[in-house]
């Protein structure tokens, strides 16, 4: 069988230089410049003559500066040649964990990105708006880049594409769908075409997060003990994930969450470090120790105040306002989920915003105003609505029981068939 050898990166990196070369002279010309004015301030004229032949390629910081000098843009310079250069430039960014900036950067390039290379910007946009919080927005996108992908018959690429769109699903509160599209990508690992341990071990943990929450911690653990033998060579960050997800019970939670923090802070993940600071808050909510609660909390506060993220900020108030419920505090719960909720609205985080609308009545619940608490159900419940099912049969569910105590025992009745029709 004849082999097909791939063009070498520097072949690739020469014809490259050489198209960007050409536009930068002919955008120079149309400017009326020089060599010497277009480097003028930050390069020299020889740097310049070197791009303009195709002897380099420049950074992206010299195509951005080069491109305003001339009054035009990096995408400009690079379209209809290669977007590879600018679509590494993001990449860097999104590895680095800014996630703005390497979404706007993918962002800008699908004017110009066709086929196979548009679908691998998605992915990386598909990524960043999944890393950003926007889960729902990432779904539309993974799905465009798997069927990009898919296409030009990339495997490894479009499994790539179809984790992010589950990831996706995951984020949007649509558990169901979420596992179903996990579930089949493990179910591609042959022997022919394998996954490859990264992408399993990453598979293994968010299906595994599925599963907790389903209620199947049996089927999570054995995912996770899978993981565990496969990781052991992963980098600290993915191993941190590792460890926290590893924590199926609550004391069990509470070492494994330690841990994965120190492994965070080694990574200087900052945003992962703040969630698992929540996450650990939550479980010393569950344990009954309502003051390292206050003290995670209060940590994840910190770091998300700093970061100025709004999205997060609201489910740190949710956290805040639970705490205050658990110690019997209706005031200050009603008050930490009416913050929650307002964050929520504000940031599109609205997952936050019906947990934060569920505090609340339960608030309501505790103070014995059963009347505000039920309209408050009501409005979570219109708002779950157009979500995942399962988060609205809970609502449902609750409202019903706050409805049977306070006797009408018919709108109960509703409130219960809707819930058990809701599969």
């Amino acid at each position: 069988m004849k082999t097909v050898e791939r063009r070498s990166l520097a072949v690739e990196d020469r014809d490259l230089a050489k198209q960007i070369g050409t536009k930068l002279r002919t955008a120079r010309h149309a400017a009326g410049l020089t060599q010497q004015q277009v480097a003028a301030g930050r390069y020299t004229k020889a740097y310049v003559s070197a791009l303009e032949n195709g002897l380099i390629k420049p950074s992206m910081a010299a195509l951005r500066f080069l491109a305003v000098r001339l009054g035009t843009t990096p995408s400009e310079l690079l379209a209809e040649s290669d977007t590879r250069w600018a679509r590494l430039d993001s990449e860097l960014r999104l590895a680095a964990g800014d996630w703005q900036s390497a979404a706007d950067g993918f962002s800008e390039l699908l004017d110009t990105a066709q086929g196979a290379e548009r679908g691998r910007v998605l992915v990386g946009l598909a990524e960043g708006l999944y890393r950003l919080g926007r889960g729902d927005e990432a779904v539309a996108i993974a799905s465009e880049a798997t069927e990009l992908l898919g296409k030009a018959g990339l495997t490894s690429e479009a499994r790539q594409a179809r984790y992010w769109l589950a990831a996706g699903h995951h984020q949007a509160d649509n558990p169901s769908e979420a596992r179903r599209l996990f579930e089949q990508l493990l179910a591609d690992d042959t022997e022919a075409v394998p996954l490859g341990p990264d992408l399993r071990v990453r598979l293994l943990i968010a299906l595994a997060s599925v599963l907790t929450h389903a209620g199947e911690p049996k089927s999570a653990l054995g995912l996770l003990e899978e993981a565990r033998g496969i990781g052991a060579d992963l980098d600290d960050r993915r191993r941190g994930a590792l460890m926290h997800s590893l924590a199926l019970d609550m004391e069990a939670a509470v070492r494994n969450g330690l841990q994965s923090l120190a492994l965070y802070r080694s990574a200087e993940a900052v945003v992962e470090i703040a969630t698992i600071e929540n996450e650990l808050a939550l479980i010393f909510v569950g344990l009954g120790n309502l003051a390292q609660a206050r003290r995670h909390s209060q940590a994840a506060r910190r770091e998300f105040e700093r970061l100025d993220n709004e999205f997060a900020l609201a489910s740190i108030s949710e956290t805040e306002g639970r705490i205050a419920l658990a110690a019997g505090d209706s005031g200050a719960a009603g008050e930490r989920a009416s913050a929650a909720v307002e964050l929520a609205r504000r940031s599109g985080n609205q997952k936050a915003e019906i947990s934060g609308l569920l505090t609340q009545a339960r608030a309501h619940r505790l103070r014995g105003d059963h009347a505000e608490a039920g309209v408050v159900l009501g409005v979570a419940a219109d708002l779950a609505r157009s979500g995942p099912k399962p988060r609205l049969r809970e609502i449902l569910t609750e409202w019903s029981e706050l409805v049977a105590e306070s006797g009408d025992v018919k709108r109960a009745y509703e409130l219960s068939r809707e819930a058990l029709a809701l599969v």
